[in-house]
């Protein structure tokens, strides 16, 4: 007797697959094998190719992909034109999407030397493009949904380097609760965010020192060492099924345990 798949039927947009490494890309695999129907986007067109080769290569070339720039609410609504054009219904959303600026203090050096126009870039690509994201979807969340954003430990604690995406972090957090209450009552939407512990991705190449992180977590952290992509996959499955119904604004943490150490 075969095992029913526990997103068999269910209809998600997947955001953020920058390459095969990419956080959003294994809980996309980890979806659709559980059954889901899946719509992705791709940011730009220097990522465009790579994308489409990617998806249509995993998922099928009929799989629907279509650029999306969040920092534009008129991208933001041709996306969304693009996937009712493709389904009347979405029953889960990935928001894998961050960005600071390498400049002053935004990700490493002195936070102090951040400046208002990389905080402002920072927050609205990283945070507010959930609160945007949501809104477009939730009337296609005809029967409920579930929406999972991605984050870090450096929401809370202050990890070297990490800087301005940690306030963007922090902030996408506090979005994600607010829009829990929101969406949950008018809905039926849940919204919650995994924490996922550092993982070799272009993302986090990009934070220095990030070798010496995953060696922290090493030493530190409860398991030994940090998480792999399937594992984040599991927890993403986990959170958009039914499974999940009465979850909503939390961060689950997937990082081996290291959030819970003190020292």
């Amino acid at each position: 007797m075969s095992q029913a798949k526990p997103l068999e039927g269910k209809v998600g947009i997947v955001t953020g697959v920058a390459n095969k490494r990419s956080i959003a890309f294994f809980i996309a695999k980890a979806w659709h094998e559980a059954g889901a129907r899946l719509i992705f986007n791709y940011q730009g067109e220097r990522l465009k190719e790579g994308v489409l080769k990617l998806v249509h290569e995993t998922f099928g070339e009929d799989t629907p992909v279509c650029g999306l720039d969040v920092s534009s609410d008129e991208s933001i609504a041709a996306f969304f034109d693009y996937v009712r054009a493709h389904t009347d219904r979405v029953d889960c959303l990935l928001h894998a999407i961050a960005f600071a600026p390498k400049d002053g203090g935004s990700l490493g050096g002195h936070f102090s030397e951040t400046t208002r126009e990389s905080f402002r870039i920072s927050l609205d690509i990283s945070a507010f493009s959930l609160v945007a994201l949501s809104r477009a979807v939730a009337p296609l969340m005809t029967n409920g949904g579930s929406i999972v954003a991605m984050t870090y430990h450096g929401s809370r604690k202050v990890v070297p380097n990490y800087n301005l995406m940690g306030v963007s972090k922090a902030a996408l957090e506090a979005c994600t609760r607010y829009l829990a209450a929101d969406l949950g009552k008018s809905g039926g939407i849940r919204v919650n965010c995994i924490s996922a512990g550092p993982m070799q991705t272009l993302a986090a190449r990009g934070v220095s020192g990030f070798g010496e992180m995953l060696k922290i977590y090493g030493a530190k952290a409860p398991m030994s060492r940090s998480c792999t992509g399937e594992e984040l996959g599991a927890a993403g499955v986990f959170l958009a099924s039914d499974a999940a119904a009465s979850i909503t604004g939390q961060v689950i943490y997937v990082d081996g345990g290291y959030s819970i150490m003190g020292m």
